[in-house]
């Protein structure tokens, strides 16, 4: 790609002619032509040596400050800008591509280290240095580490406003981690002696600055959390310094340190501009550290005033309070007695009314007006009795002459009634003769085979253990038995069975 002659990677990209003019000019400087020589070169040729000659020089890199950035062009998207040292200065191009690739942002003030070639703007002779990569160099590494650092820390919530601890606003317990041989200790001192003599300060000594300062803060923050009965806050101070002095606290171990502390930890490092990991993920930062001091330690005469202040609140707030107490209750009293007057009025005017009821102004009245009703209704139970009577008189008159009339009719049914019952008789007495004819036949039959009537003949029967004998088989010598007879029983024992033979005996 060309833009009005020059290569964007630095390099001159002008035509074989104009090349050719380049180095005829060049000779003829060499040669010792000159403007008094009658051989004077053009602008363009004069622009054309100057440009072979910076594309005669290699790839550099340049150590220098940003000054005067102005990019990325709305349109183009290349950045301009001048780098400078103590003494000159020169012109800085980074076309798109190239900071398309940067890794972090260019502003005035970074110390950067640019690698790129010289090249001229021909259409009016301006010699730029184009850089095709950059790096940051001495402190601006560090804060690019830094920054990397707070970014790393930012989204893992260590900066979240939610996280932060709230500072009680009157610490009667602070703990101080610092150097105790430095003055920073003493302002702190002297700071809380003047604005609150009652807070009582405990001071953890520790390296600020140094090999071994993070550890050594670190382990001052754990010996300040853990001292009984525990601080209400930890400020963690030093005074102020060089960016490299304070990268103490730009630690990540002492910065996730002050973050997961148990006790809130409020920081006070170096002065107003400066600002490390540490015033980050500490629960209040303060620009320096008698601020810090004076955040945790009201003076007495701001207590003073607050304590006025508030006294007047409350003041007014009872006042208040009481007013509208007295304008409840009078509100509430007014109520009552509309209400108390609305239900005297009430009761009164229910009170005449009963007053006025017959009832109670002329009782005898009353007693002649149930009177008269019980009359009237004794005259009318007796007319209803009577047509009653009458009525029932009328039924009875008619159920008379019905029943004559449906009897009329019996006297021939109740004179076969009696031939019948007359035939019925007869039947009934010569079926009852006939049966006692045959009950004593059969009576006669059987008290002749009664066994009473064979015992009173003289016969008798034999029972073996209640039960009739028939066989003498029946019974064993010493067998008790019982015999039978017309008039009681016989009981005995056997003495000896003596069966007979089956030939009758006459």
């Amino acid at each position: 790609m060309r833009v009005n002659g020059w290569n964007l990677t630095g390099g001159y990209t002008g035509s074989g002619a104009a090349r050719s003019s380049s180095t005829d000019a060049a000779a003829g400087v060499r040669d010792g032509a000159g403007p008094g020589s009658g051989s004077a070169l053009s602008v363009s040729q004069a622009v054309d040596m100057a440009a072979g000659a910076l594309d005669a020089i290699p790839q550099i890199t340049v150590l220098g400050e940003v000054t005067g950035f102005r990019g990325p062009n709305a349109r183009s998207g290349h950045c301009y800008f001048q780098i400078k040292d103590d003494s000159s200065a020169m012109e800085c191009i980074i076309w798109k591509g190239a900071y398309a690739k940067r890794a972090f942002e260019l502003r005035d003030g970074m110390q950067v280290q640019f690698t790129g070639q010289f090249n001229l703007y021909k259409p009016i002779g301006k010699m730029s240095f184009v850089a095709r990569s950059f790096t940051l160099a001495g402190e601006g590494l560090l804060r690019q580490q830094v920054a990397a650092l707070a970014e790393k820390l930012r989204r893992e919530g260590l900066m979240d406003e939610s996280r932060k601890r709230r500072i009680p606003a009157f610490c009667s317990r602070v703990a101080v981690v610092t150097s105790l041989s430095g003055a920073v200790i003493d302002d702190v001192k002297r700071t809380l002696r003047r604005r609150n003599p009652l807070v009582e300060l405990i001071c953890v000594g520790s390296k600020v600055q140094g090999e071994g300062a993070p550890a050594e803060l670190i382990d001052g923050l754990r010996r300040a959390a853990a001292i009984e009965p525990a601080p209400d806050c930890i400020l963690l101070v030093r005074g102020g310094g060089s960016f490299e002095d304070l990268m103490t606290f730009n630690d990540e171990s002492l910065a996730r340190a002050v973050a997961s502390c148990p006790v809130p930890v409020v920081t006070g490092i170096g002065h107003e501009p400066d600002n490390s990991i540490c015033d980050m993920v500490g629960d209040r930062r303060c620009s320096t550290p008698t601020a810090a001091a004076e955040s945790v330690a009201p003076s007495m005469g701001e207590l003073a005033d607050v304590l006025e202040t508030r006294s007047h609140r409350l003041c007014r707030a009872l006042d208040s309070i009481v007013l509208a107490g007295n304008a409840a209750v009078d509100g509430a009293a007014q109520r009552a007695d509309r209400a108390m007057r609305a239900n005297l009025s009430r009761l009164r005017m229910a009170l005449d009314a009963a007053a006025s009821r017959p009832c109670l102004t002329r009782p005898d009245a009353v007693l002649e007006q149930r009177a008269a009703e019980l009359g009237m209704t004794q005259d009318r139970l007796a007319a209803a009795g009577v047509a009653a009577q009458r009525r029932m008189e009328g039924r009875l008159d008619a159920l008379a002459a019905r029943l004559a009339s449906s009897t009329s009719g019996m006297a021939p049914r109740r004179h076969e009634l009696a031939l019948a019952g007359s035939r019925l008789c007869h039947a009934g007495a010569a079926a009852v003769d006939r049966a006692g004819s045959e009950l004593s036949a059969a009576a006669g039959k059987l008290d002749a085979l009664s066994p009473l009537k064979v015992l009173s003949r003289g016969y008798s029967i034999a029972y073996a253990d209640d039960v009739v004998a028939t066989s003498a088989g029946a019974f064993a010598p010493g067998d008790t038995m019982r015999v039978r007879m017309a008039d009681g029983s016989v009981y005995g024992t056997v003495t000896q069975v003596s069966p007979t033979s089956n030939r009758t005996e006459n």
